[in-house]
């Protein structure tokens, strides 16, 4: 069974790069360049995971992952966090809002983040 994934990240270059790497691993990749695309997609379509970065247009990460939870369409769906901030406060506040995981980009290789995500499926 062919995992499907959304990926919703705005730098072009690292959107590419995740979606080529994961592609390369056997996944179904869909993305978006910004929140609002994510939560269309996330609506419309049966996902088995979601990667969401937190900064991002038109609706951010956080708010966009609390929108996910609430709505009965998309509440099942998990959904983890990869992104380059490292603080505390968004960590704690992403757990809390429901992600499964959260990820810093910065401290793991592409092959890296597709093992863990591997692991969680």
């Amino acid at each position: 069974m062919t995992r499907k994934i959304l990926l919703i990240e705005d730098d072009q270059f690292i959107r590419d790069l995740y979606e080529r790497q994961f592609k390369l691993a056997g996944f179904e990749v869909d993305s978006a360049a910004d929140g609002e695309v994510g939560l269309q997609k996330a609506n419309i379509n049966a996902y088995n995971m979601i990667l969401l970065d937190l900064l991002l247009p038109k609706i951010n990460g956080l708010d966009l992952l609390k929108t996910l939870k609430q709505n009965s369409q998309t509440k099942n769906i998990p959904v983890v966090i990869l992104s380059n901030l490292a603080n505390d406060t968004h960590l704690e506040t992403g757990m809390r809002l429901g992600a499964l995981a959260y990820i810093i980009k910065s401290q793991s290789t592409p092959r890296q983040v597709i093992e863990q995500i591997q692991s969680l499926l």
